[in-house]
């Protein structure tokens, strides 16, 4: 039987900066829960929990739209790649939530477009060209604004979300491999049950293991802001996905930067902080030299390319 064709293929710029709006007002909000459970629960369960309502939801959702489930041997050996760098990646995040303010810690891992430049060079062979490596370089020098102060106040903690950067510029370029080959629905599924497969065995293990990895009894609060987690970035990242197929990303990247201050909105609402000088100026310089990228990128997409005699 022919499927009809997806409407969500059928472009439609707005709704897809509406959903990255959603998707940007949504993700900080899911850190800041987390930040506030890891202060309780450890963090092998949040993460566990997390990537299994994931895989229930999505596999529901594929289920009930008629999503395939099937991956040629080279996406599925990928997407086992992409699930150990998702695991490691949201790992790395929950842990500097532990140690950093919200804001600080969503504004250095923005460094990440800037590392997916470097890699698209070196890895895929793409022109970088002279202003972008020069706004790469400004972005970096934002981003070590950013880490100096926090760096004074928590220690190595502070380089965590350069690790999260570095973790989800290859969790991006492997996606790129395979995303012409799945549909984004059935690949966060795939995701979420992958990740599950190994968090769930991994977290029976952690029960006999060092404190700080078990599980531990939860009271009612608990289970509910873990549900939101769980929810909050399933959705997150489904809004993201859709954004995506209503619209071109030269269109929707800019919005994403709109989390930073989405993310120091909820850091002074629920913790009452909120960035020294020295970091908000260096938030800015951050902002502002990825937004030169996107735009730059913009650009050079409506450029007709010159025609050969």
């Amino acid at each position: 039987m022919t499927r009809a064709p997806d409407i969500l293929a059928q472009d439609n710029p707005f709704l897809g900066i509406l959903l990255m709006l959603g998707f940007c007002l949504l993700a900080p909000l899911g850190d800041a829960i987390v930040k506030l459970l890891g202060e309780t629960v450890p963090l092998l369960e949040i993460l566990t929990i997390r990537f299994v309502i994931q895989a229930v939801v999505l596999a529901v959702l594929v289920g009930m739209t008629g999503r395939s489930w099937y991956m040629s041997r080279r996406v599925f050996w990928l997407a086992w790649l992409r699930a150990f760098l998702h695991i490691a990646g949201i790992a790395t995040v929950f842990a500097a939530l532990r140690y950093l303010p919200l804001a600080e810690a969503t504004a250095i891992a923005y460094v990440m477009p800037f590392l997916m430049l470097l890699l698209g060079h070196y890895v895929l062979g793409e022109e970088i060209g002279a202003r972008r490596a020069w706004a790469c370089a400004v972005g970096f020098v934002g981003t070590l604004m950013v880490v100096q102060p926090t760096f004074a106040d928590v220690g190595w903690p502070a380089l965590l979300p350069l690790a999260v950067a570095v973790i989800f510029a290859f969790f991006m370029l492997v996606t790129r491999q395979i995303a012409r080959e799945t549909d984004p629905i059935s690949m966060q599924a795939i995701n979420g049950v992958m990740a599950s497969l190994v968090l769930v065995p991994l977290s029976v293990l952690a029960e006999r293991a060092s404190a700080g990895l078990h599980y531990v009894a939860l009271d009612q609060t608990e289970i509910l802001l873990l549900a939101a987690v769980g929810i909050t970035g399933t959705v997150a990242h489904l809004l993201m996905t859709w954004s995506l197929r209503y619209a071109p990303s030269a269109t929707v990247a800019p919005m994403q930067y709109l989390e930073i201050p989405v993310a120091m909105f909820y850091g002074w609402l629920i913790f009452a902080d909120l960035p020294n000088g020295l970091a908000l100026f260096g938030i800015a310089v951050t902002m502002a030299a990825g937004l030169y990228i996107v735009m730059r990128e913009r650009s050079m997409a409506r450029t007709p390319p010159l025609e050969q005699p």
